[in-house]
């Protein structure tokens, strides 16, 4: 498996969650290049996901998925890796939920988890 290979197994997103992006993406303040996906603690599960816009920075590793940039640093990669990012609208309102095959438990609201 090649470098690129393995970047791209790193983290996926959903044609919709793709989409929403490009669209708030195109909103976005002169100098923001791209979403910053990282691990926080905190949360009542113990660690929280933290999606925002952003430039890359030294160290970032970065994946691109039809013309959108996600940017992690080395530390929230390792929980992060295999983790895909979708946009869901519905009667509960609309918003980015993570799906998380690395996560061994979530809170009621799927904002934090533990591993």
């Amino acid at each position: 498996m090649s470098a690129s290979d393995t970047q791209k197994t790193l983290v996926t997103a959903t044609p919709s969650a793709l989409e929403e992006l490009k669209r708030l993406l195109g909103t976005e303040a002169e100098g923001v290049t791209g979403v910053r996906m990282a691990v926080k603690g905190g949360g009542c599960s113990g660690l929280s996901y933290v999606l925002d816009f952003d430039k890359k920075r030294d160290g970032d590793n970065e994946i691109v998925m039809d013309d959108v940039s996600f940017y992690m640093d080395k530390k929230s990669t390792i929980y992060l890796k295999g983790i895909e990012l979708d946009y869901k609208e519905g009667l509960k309102g609309k918003g980015f939920v993570f799906q998380n095959p690395n996560a061994s438990s979530t809170c009621g609201c799927g904002e934090s988890f533990s591993v």
